[in-house]
């Protein structure tokens, strides 16, 4: 790369270098989270020592425009000063009491004024916790063991949702999770996402016995794959005709694909939804809710066991509070400029990846989308993975080195923020120009 096609104020990643090489002697690849490690398009991974808006910084003093977003709850931006403020009030009270307090019903007052179908719900700390908690509330209240899930689509990492589960494990070609036992994985039926014939065909083989189907509305860990034309009311028809329970998982789409998520946008009729990411402004955060009957059934009311010291954890709450806030009372802002940066830059790409003779295909749905190297269409998680993901690794390598942070993994939808402008646009455009003629050269 030619000093003129640096980013401002590019260093080499030396420090990163070393910090990897340190993390590698305390944690498995020297990562807490999988995709972190890079091991999917190659090099070693930035380390990051803090974000600003639109932009992170790493150790070494690089600049990038961030499209990962901490995987999606950045949406207001790195840093937001009332995010920031909200959480420096409430450390000062103590970070954490295992005890109620006034907060958890003030977010929980907001979230269900953006999502009526969720008319109780309970805090956790992670997306994890949240479907799984959703799942066995499920099978309680339907009496019933099996669990429909969709290829591609990732729920947390409990033992019931790893089979053929997106996100890392698509990323690392694993086909389930070692550790998992069979008898647990044999509750679970993956099936192709979009294809409303192979439901039936897995309601009518398990007559009475599935609890539940589970889906991401737009699916996110596998890339991002919008739902077919009449997909999501197709699931509710079955589920509702064999008294199988419908759980939207939101934790990806929640507040980002519009102010009510998934069910808004699509006018779902869930019987549960599950929330995280951007309800914490950031912080460590799950929530799942829905029908006040089966809600009812968890403890200390019913028989459905759920619990967590950090649930409702009073940092969380203080930074969804702000978040949510202002997501509520600017949404008529706010959303319409996701909508049209979002397409700004993913179709900008997408034209550059035209002229560079490169085979894309752009899936987009809001502030969140992915390019994938291959001609397409992408509908599923069987078309995702016949990517060129060789040719997605070169990709992000230059647009890295270009001051552009992509998420590592070609089975990763990206996201952008309300930070975001028109300069971060041209910019990513720009890098994205120079990237694809090295690979269309």
């Amino acid at each position: 790369m030619s000093p003129q096609s640096q980013p401002p104020q590019f260093r080499s990643r030396n420090r990163s270098k070393a910090l990897q090489e340190r993390a590698e002697r305390f944690f498995p690849g020297g990562v807490n989270s999988p995709v972190r490690a890079f091991r999917a398009v190659g090099g070693a991974p930035p380390f990051v020592e803090r974000a600003e808006g639109a932009y992170v910084i790493d150790a070494d003093g690089n600049r990038y425009i961030d499209y990962v977003g901490s995987w999606g709850p950045m949406i207001l931006g790195h840093a937001f000063p009332a995010v920031v403020e909200a959480i420096e009030r409430a450390a000062r009270g103590s970070a954490s009491f295992g005890a109620s307090t006034a907060a958890e019903a003030d977010l929980a007052e907001r979230i269900q004024a953006c999502y009526p179908a969720i008319e109780k719900m309970r805090f956790v700390s992670s997306g994890t916790e949240a479907t799984m908690s959703a799942i066995r509330l499920a099978r309680a209240a339907t009496g019933r063991k099996i669990i429909v899930k969709f290829e591609g689509c990732y729920h947390g990492h409990s033992d019931g949702l790893l089979v053929k589960a997106g996100s890392g494990v698509a990323t690392f070609g694993i086909p389930g999770s070692a550790g998992v036992p069979e008898e647990i994985a044999g509750l679970t039926l993956a099936l192709p996402y979009n294809d409303l014939a192979a439901v039936e065909a897995a309601f009518a083989k398990h007559k009475g016995e599935i609890a539940a189907v589970i889906l991401e509305p737009v699916v996110g860990n596998a890339g991002c794959i919008p739902p077919a034309e009449g997909y999501h009311a197709g699931l509710r028809a079955i589920t509702r005709r064999e008294g199988a329970l419908l759980i939207v998982d939101e934790v990806m789409t929640g507040f980002r694909v519009a102010l009510g998520g998934a069910v808004q946008l699509y006018g779902l009729e869930p019987d549960l939804v599950t929330l995280g990411k951007i309800i914490g402004g950031g912080l460590p955060v799950g929530v799942f809710g829905g029908r006040r009957e089966w809600m009812d059934m968890l403890a200390p009311l019913g028989p459905v066991y759920q619990a967590g010291t950090l649930s409702g954890n009073p940092l969380a709450m203080a930074a969804g509070l702000a978040t949510v806030a202002h997501l509520q009372e600017g949404a008529s802002e706010v959303y319409p400029r996701l909508e049209a940066t979002a397409r700004a830059v993913a179709e900008g790409v997408a034209a550059e990846a035209t002229k560079a003779g490169v085979p894309l295909t752009l899936n987009r749905v809001g502030s969140m989308w992915t390019w994938f190297f291959t001609p397409g269409p992408v509908r599923n998680y069987e078309e995702a993975t016949k990517s060129d993901t060789a040719a997605f690794g070169k990709f992000h390598r230059a647009m890295l080195d270009r001051g552009v942070w992509l998420p590592p993994s070609q089975f990763e939808a990206a996201f952008l923020g309300a930070a975001h402008g028109q300069a971060e646009v041209e910019a990513t455009v720009a890098a994205a120009r120079e990237a694809l003629a090295e690979i269309g050269g």
